[in-house]
């Protein structure tokens, strides 16, 4: 009986403190001392989810066999090997997660300056970067400077070097250092004939950007846009599409629109409310308008602080459910869907799809996936 109770305490940690949320790993901030009093934790750690949760975790722990009367020999050696995989795993994580992060402060700068020369959405740039250079790490990256995957084509005459691809001697272009990659990219998109329809998208349109990169040719690859979208929301690079300018606050809450001036409509679809975007919406504008807090939208549609509304977005003003209502079974994905915006379609939890589905946060959705939604 005292070892289930000990296992069963084991498993409620693991509950606590090792739980996956939007859009990162959600957590408690306060750790316990020796004497079981709670302490601020280091700024290092603060900073770092995932190494809070294994603080958090072996702290709890610990203070729990003091108090126990559970053998150690039973629950130590589980909790230490369970310790060093989470560990091992943290560390795996942040060291992928720099590699991403180092790129982005080191070229999105320039994917800036291209934005306002070429009118090509640094997100969407970025997010390219990252994913056909594998963040600057690939072969090709390394050694020829190319970071789009841009292929020789009949008009190329710089340095080229050949690699597997589609075929297992494909042509790619070469540059003499990365800046070089990135405006010979906005200019094989700008002049491309294929690719001109792109330019009519708002310039913060990373969405309709992405689908239509996919749909014009630009890459084989079914999961083309999702992957793109995935890349610009888990690393919020839509902000560069805006130059770090947030939308306008007001001060006053006296200042509330009568229902008969109000923009937006609002709905009650499977029991939730919601309102649908329209072109230049804010969460901060939707809560002043209906007079909730930012944060309690923002809460409601699991996104962080910045997150940019397109039109047409569902703006929920309740918390979704655990699950999709009948008769919605499955989902069938489309070009451009991230598992957010499924979640949002059906006014389900977003964490709940990737856990209804076995899928980790890892996970992109291809086009023609079919994922259950309850």
């Amino acid at each position: 009986m005292r070892t289930r109770n000990c296992f069963n305490f084991i498993a409620q940690l693991f509950r606590d403190y090792f739980r996956v949320d939007f859009p990162l790993f959600s957590c408690r901030f306060s750790g316990l001392n020796q004497k079981g009093k709670v302490e601020k934790m280091p700024k290092r750690i603060q900073n770092n989810s995932k190494e809070k949760h294994i603080v958090q975790f072996s702290v709890k722990l610990k203070q729990f066999l003091k108090l126990s009367s559970c053998k150690y020999n039973y629950i130590l050696p589980f909790y230490c090997t369970l310790l060093l995989l989470f560990a091992s795993a943290a560390v795996r994580g942040q060291a992928r997660m720099k590699v991403y992060e180092d790129y982005i402060d080191k070229y999105s700068s320039i994917a800036v300056r291209q934005m306002s020369d070429y009118k090509i959405p640094a997100s969407i740039t970025l997010a390219q970067g990252l994913l056909e250079s594998g963040a600057g790490m690939s072969d090709l990256a390394k050694k020829s400077n190319n970071h789009f995957g841009i292929k020789c084509h009949r008009d190329w005459t710089g340095k080229r070097v050949y690699a597997t691809d589609d075929t297992p001697n494909d042509c790619f272009r070469s540059y003499n250092k990365v800046e070089d990659s990135y405006t010979d990219h906005a200019e094989f998109l700008s002049a491309g004939s294929r690719y001109h329809v792109l330019f009519e998208l708002e310039i913060t349109d990373y969405k309709s950007w992405a689908r239509g990169l996919q749909k014009t040719g630009y890459a084989t690859d079914r999961a083309y846009a999702n992957k793109l979208i995935k890349f610009i929301e888990d690393y919020r690079l839509y902000q560069y599409d805006n130059k770090g300018k947030r939308a306008k606050r007001s001060s006053s809450a006296s200042s509330l629109p009568s229902p008969s001036s109000r923009k937006h409509q609002p709905y009650k679809t499977h029991g939730l409310v919601y309102v649908v975007a329209v072109k230049g919406d804010s969460f901060a504008g939707i809560a002043q308008e209906f007079g909730f807090r930012e944060k309690d939208l923002l809460k409601f549609n699991e996104v962080p602080e910045d997150f940019p509304l397109s039109e047409g977005d569902i703006v929920y003003f309740q918390k979704k459910k655990p699950r999709a209502d009948k008769p919605y079974e499955t989902h069938t994905v489309q070009i451009g869907e991230s598992m957010h915006s499924i979640s949002q379609r059906y006014g389900m939890k977003f964490r709940n799809l990737y856990r209804l589905n076995k899928k980790n946060y890892e996970y992109v959705p291809e086009e023609g996936d079919v994922l259950k939604l309850r």
